[in-house]
């Protein structure tokens, strides 16, 4: 008789054949340059701690001191009995420092996303009045899964392609009510920036809201301060989303912007209405963060002189790294199992580099990305790029 999860085991299988199913590897040390990993010690690039500060002195002791102070949990979502001071005294903070209005501090940037887009485009099903989101092709999953909660129509645009945002946002924007503009500041699986400047005048001649995720470029672009103030639009943009969980090594969401527009998201957003606030212990830690990007830009430069090392290097043996812009190097291998094989081979010469393949990004595009970080050494960068080449020629890569 068939089972009534016969459909899960033919997908795993298909997961299988086809090298994409995923084994989690586990971490037996903090995050740092490098790492214990399924018990060997390894040369890290596979975490997202740009600046190192996972496993910093000053965060950990802020984190311990709150404990200490708040207890290990809020025990209630925002709204109702879970605000704490240390919340309140983040969200000022990352205000001042992004140069907007307000901010509002959340569980995750995947949650963020989720939060921002719903309260500001959706569906009247009472009149039937649709808003409109103009999206580019490439964003994350977590701005994909936001827009289609929202229930407004999604229009994509080419990827970084300002000029067909303009031509989509002409043909469909007078068939709705309003409409948002919402990218990704740094695409996570290549690199690449969006050209914020182009996108911003294009949706301010339309009267369009403008809304990005800086995942990835809080820390790195701007000074540390983000996308925003790389391209000197600080105040502008209506919308930012941040996560705390990358380049300041803690974890949690960001929603900074217009002071209007924030105050209606928290009180409309279900992620601060109907699901825990954040523990104190990491709300602590971001400020801790805050306070060493905001005393010393030396972290930052130390990310971006290892970056055009590693560049240089992989560039040297004849590694293909796209288009990238920033710390991520994409090393592009084509199909999901010769990446699965060579993320396999690194491992075993000590260093730890995941493949990714599909769903994570198209097929045939697979590729090793390659996280740098401000804690590198040279000795540590010299280290990987050498690995790199002996499985590169082994397995006829370069």
């Amino acid at each position: 008789m068939s089972g009534k999860f016969d459909f899960i085991l033919q997908d795993v299988a298909g997961l299988t054949e086809a090298g994409l199913f995923i084994n989690l590897r586990i971490m037996g040390s903090p995050a740092d340059a490098w790492m214990i990993v399924d018990g060997k010690r390894v040369l890290n690039f596979c975490t997202n701690n740009y600046l190192g500060l996972a496993n910093h002195p000053r965060m950990k002791e802020a984190a311990k001191k709150a404990v200490d102070e708040w207890g290990v949990g809020p025990a209630a979502v925002r709204s109702i009995a879970g605000t704490q001071g240390l919340h309140v005294e983040l969200e000022r903070r990352l205000a001042a420092f992004k140069g907007v209005e307000d901010s509002l501090y959340l569980q995750s940037g995947f949650c963020a996303n989720q939060a921002a887009i719903a309260p500001l485009v959706g569906r009247n099903r009472a009149t039937g009045e649709q808003d409109v989101i103009f999206s580019d092709r490439l964003n994350h999953a977590s701005i994909i899964d936001g827009a289609r909660l929202s229930g407004a129509k999604i229009v994509v645009y080419e990827h970084s392609d300002a000029r067909d945002a303009e031509r989509k946002i002409e043909e469909n924007l007078p068939k709705f009510r309003r409409g948002l503009l919402v990218t990704d500041g740094v695409f996570s699986m290549d690199g690449d920036v969006a050209p914020l400047d182009e996108l911003y005048e294009v949706a301010e001649r339309y009267g369009v809201m403008t809304m990005v995720d800086d995942a990835h470029g809080e820390g790195v672009l701007g000074g540390g301060k983000g996308i925003v103030h790389h391209f000197g639009l600080q105040g502008k943009f209506d919308v930012e989303i941040g996560t705390l969980s990358k380049a300041f090594g803690v974890l949690g969401g960001v929603i900074a912007g217009k002071r209007v527009v924030v105050d209606d998201i928290r009180q409309k957003a279900r992620p601060v209405l109907v699901s825990i606030a954040v523990t104190p212990a990491d709300t602590a830690a971001c400020l801790a963060a805050v306070d060493l990007l905001e005393e010393s830009d030396e972290l930052v430069a130390k990310l971006w002189e290892n970056t055009e090392y590693l560049k240089k290097g992989m560039a040297e043996l004849g590694f293909d790294t796209g288009c990238t812009e920033t710390p991520i190097v994409p090393v592009m291998l084509g199909e999901a199992p010769l990446a699965k094989q060579f993320s396999r081979e690194l491992f075993e010469n000590g260093v730890f580099a995941m493949a990714l393949g599909f769903p994570t990004v198209p097929k045939g595009l697979a590729r090793i990305r390659v996280m740098n970080t401000a804690s590198h050494s040279q000795t540590d960068l010299d280290t990987g790029l050498a690995a790199f080449e002996r499985v590169g020629r082994k397995l006829g890569v370069i």
